[in-house]
């Protein structure tokens, strides 16, 4: 891929996560400019689609990711996250040095970016989830009630308007890997709510969590 970035997002759900779609500084930081003129511009799904093949080789061609968590699914995950993400890692507010170098290119514009933030959207659920292993997940259903429901929802949905990201469905080892990121502070944009959430979880509560979301079911079509 030389032209178009693979759109390595999350999330998160993850705030993934949810809360992580906003920056480390704010709970719930206002939009910036070029934020809020993206957000007003349609995106074209087809258009979205076309662009979204040089992807592929990496989010592969349902944008299903992958199990080992180092690419996530982005399948129906909002626009809003999408472009709010990328536009961090664009800007450098979160530390992603894979994606890094795809969404400064010159060949990537913001008419790609709003389009594959469209056709991701509206892509339906495909493919298999890597899950975790099962063994806890009351004690994780329990801390996602207690701490992630309220940003996240109460299946995992994320809520567009907030940025925070859909975080049922997806991939085990990504959720663990950026929660972890969150609590250690070195993913760079994420909620500082949630960070002081996480913070004292411990190695087998952030498994837990993680197990439990990623065994929500995905969004109804």
């Amino acid at each position: 891929m030389t032209t178009m970035p693979a759109l390595l997002i999350t999330v998160t759900l993850t705030g993934l996560l949810m809360s992580m779609a906003s920056a480390q500084t704010s709970t719930n930081p206002e939009p910036d400019a070029q934020l809020r003129a993206l957000l007003a511009t349609p995106g074209d799904p087809a258009r979205g689609k076309k662009a979204f093949a040089t992807c592929e080789g990496c989010h592969r061609k349902n944008a299903s990711g992958r199990s080992d968590g180092t690419i996530p699914r982005l399948t129906g995950q909002h626009a809003s996250v999408v472009v709010k993400q990328v536009l961090d890692i664009r800007a450098g507010r979160r530390s992603n040095p894979s994606m890094q170098p795809f969404v400064v290119d010159p060949a990537f514009t913001m008419t790609h970016l709003v389009d594959i933030a469209a056709y991701l959207q509206a892509l339906p659920f495909e493919g298999s989830i890597g899950k975790g292993p099962g063994t806890d997940l009351a004690r994780g259903k329990e801390l996602y009630e207690r701490d992630c429901a309220a940003c996240h929802g109460a299946s995992g949905q994320g809520d567009a308007a907030k940025f925070y990201p859909m975080v049922s469905a997806q991939h085990y080892r990504y959720l663990l890997r950026e929660v972890i990121a969150i609590r250690d502070g070195s993913r760079g944009n994420s909620n500082a709510e949630m960070v002081k959430v996480v913070k004292p979880y411990t190695p087998a509560e952030i498994e837990a969590v993680s197990d439990y979301m990623s065994q929500m079911a995905p969004p109804k079509p």
